[in-house]
């Protein structure tokens, strides 16, 4: 179904209040996300301001308790806020994704104290957070991080290089995760770092091929002093605190790769619509409609899939192979629909005059982010062959 010529998805909600977050969400994104993309990926402009606008309605802190500021949201009605985010801007709604990635490990393992003073104010938009656990040699293998912090009295000193830091350079923390003790996993702690921390620098953004306006780049520690009081959790518990992040997170990019495919969709069947080939529309020949008709499939099938993923999440049952199937299946969906919707458009949809040439290049990011496509696949495989 249509309004106003944009496509709506029928969604059940367990709540009025849920109902009203997602139509306070979509006005937003049609009244400030979506026409200031375009501009703004062209120029790789960051959107730093829509992110305090998105922090002000509310929508930055879905997930996280009322009581350190957040709207004790379930994951389930989050997601749909991300995708809603994704389809008008997709270097927001992965910003957004990011965002609540980054605040996890204090949420989930800080202490009160700590909690109560930093948590309003990074849930409500005045500060923006990266997530620092990639680095130059060790993207997927993350237990191979080589990014050390000493203690040294009531401080740690950071020595090492981040790499692929959405935000870097923007961010007003980072959370971190860095090497404390023996190599592997269990010598692996995680912490809250200051920007303005002395030390810390972001090197120059990474030219990439799409979400031009998502600033990415290296975070370099040089003997950064970061107080002892920011470690989150124990020493040691770095990994585990990383991974359970990271199950969340993929749901995220699931959502975000979700509302991108349905931003394709919509600008393919207006345009399937409206152009005209030999005596009618061309969604009228079967070539164009199957294109039209195995998106929105796919896309159904991917959005059922990560909100099952989430439901299992909010019931505090076991989810991270769900949120490894949610990932993969909703990021290889979503370049096969951008990639089928520049079809669709043909030429048209090569050039810069149509939003799908873009949709195109930020979807392949998508199956790299928070685990390739390929470790998604490990996860799975390994959870089958337990038994």
């Amino acid at each position: 179904m249509t309004v106003d010529g944009r496509m709506t998805v029928d969604r059940q909600l367990p709540t009025q209040e849920a109902h009203d977050l997602l139509d306070l969400t979509r006005e937003i994104v049609d009244k400030e996300l979506a026409p200031q993309a375009p501009a703004a990926e062209s120029a790789a402009q960051f959107p730093r301001d829509l992110f305090r606008t998105v922090g002000k309605a509310g929508l930055l802190g879905l997930p996280y308790p009322e009581e350190y500021g957040g709207a004790g949201q379930p994951y389930e009605v989050y997601l749909q806020v991300v995708e809603e985010l994704a389809r008008g801007w997709l270097a927001v709604g992965l910003g957004v994704s990011v965002h609540s990635l980054s605040c996890h490990a204090l949420a989930e393992y800080g202490p009160e104290d700590l909690k109560r003073e930093r948590l309003p104010a990074m849930l409500g938009g005045e500060l923006l957070g990266a997530y620092c656990l990639s680095e130059p040699h060790a993207g997927s293998d993350a237990a191979a991080l080589r990014t050390r912090a000493v203690r040294d009295g009531d401080v740690y000193r950071v020595t090492g290089t981040k790499a692929w830091i959405t935000h870097a350079g923007y961010a007003d923390f980072y959370s971190l995760i860095a090497r404390t003790g023996e190599e592997g996993p269990h010598g692996i702690s995680a912490f809250l770092v200051d920007a303005g921390t002395k030390g810390l620098s972001a090197a120059r953004p990474e030219l990439k091929m799409g979400m031009k306006a998502s600033t990415t780049a290296q975070v370099i520690f040089e003997q950064a002093e970061v107080p002892a009081d920011r470690l989150l959790g124990a020493e040691g518990d770095g990994f585990r605190i990383a991974m359970a992040a990271l199950n969340a997170g993929r749901l995220g990019i699931a959502a975000c790769a979700v509302g991108l495919a349905q931003a394709a969709l919509e600008v393919g069947t207006a345009y399937a619509r409206e152009r005209t080939a030999f005596g009618r529309s061309i969604g009228e020949f079967q070539g164009v409609s199957f294109l039209l008709a195995d998106a929105a499939a796919g896309i159904e099938a991917a959005r059922a899939l990560y909100l099952s993923a989430a439901r299992l999440k909010d019931a505090a049952k076991p989810y991270a192979t769900q949120a490894a199937m949610a990932k993969l299946v909703s990021t290889d969906m979503c370049m096969r629909v951008t990639t089928d919707m520049v079809q669709v458009l043909g030429g048209a949809g090569y050039v810069e005059d149509y939003p799908v040439e873009r949709y195109m290049r930020e979807a392949k990011v998508l199956q790299i982010v928070e685990g390739t496509n390929q470790i998604q696949r490990m996860v799975i495989g390994r959870a089958l062959l337990k038994g």
